[in-house]
This record gives structure tokens, sequence and C-alpha cells, in this order.
């Protein structure tokens, strides 16, 4: 099965990505597969979706498969996920980073980046 597979967090960056992600599955013509993982490190992680929000995002963009799972690591989920659906296509939402950020913390896009097997598009919010 194909499909376009989004990393989606509930912020200006994971719309964007949801944005885009729609877009091709549908000129593709292709399902839409969104992936919203967190680390489970914390008691309230804002890039984790609440079910209102998740309710919302479906009646954005209409049929979509939601995954949401605690895993080890979002960006190798995102990958697992593309590489387990046989995807076309990875969206991922990219946000500026100092250099001091980089070398200390990972990312998922830029896991996302370098390990997926198929295309990825690298999208940033408007504006």
């Amino acid at each position: 099965m194909t499909a376009v597979v989004v990393a989606y967090s509930p912020d200006e960056y994971g719309e964007a990505a949801l944005a885009a992600g729609a877009e091709e599955a549908s000129r593709r013509s292709v399902p839409l597969v969104v992936v919203n993982a967190t680390r489970g490190d914390a008691y309230v992680d804002p890039h984790f979706a609440d079910a209102d929000t998740i309710a919302r995002l479906r009646e954005r963009v209409g049929e979509v498969e939601v995954l949401q799972e605690v895993v080890p690591d979002v960006g190798a989920e995102v990958v697992r996920v593309a590489q387990e659906r046989d995807a076309d296509l990875v969206v991922v939402g990219v946000r500026h980073r100092s250099p001091v950020g980089k070398a200390l913390m990972g990312s998922v896009s830029q896991r996302v980046l370098l390990d997926a097997t198929c295309p990825v598009l690298a999208v940033k919010p408007r504006g």
C-alpha cells in the first residue's frame, strides 16, 4: 500500500505539514497517514494532539488515518510507518534551530530527512 505520511504536531509547523501532505495525497490519489507520536517523557507533551485537535484535523482533511503512539524516538517512528506503508512521500514541518540547539538535541525532521527511504518534503509555515 502506498501513502503520504505526515509527521504532525499541533502547532504551526505540523499544520503546514498537514496541509501539504493532504494536498499531495489528494493529487496522488493515495491514503493520508498522520503520525503524531510522543516520547512520553513528560506528563504533558505539547506536540501530542488531544482528542479535540484530532477531531478538527479529521474535519479539515477528511479521510485520514491518525496514528498516536508513545515511542522512544519520534523521528524513527515516522520513518518506520513510512516504510511499513511503502510511502510515496513523507511530509515534515521544519522549524529554525540555533547551532547550539542543533548540536544538543535531535530533530524529528532531521532524522526523517536522513533516514527515510522515500522522498521527503520539508515545509515551513507561511509568513
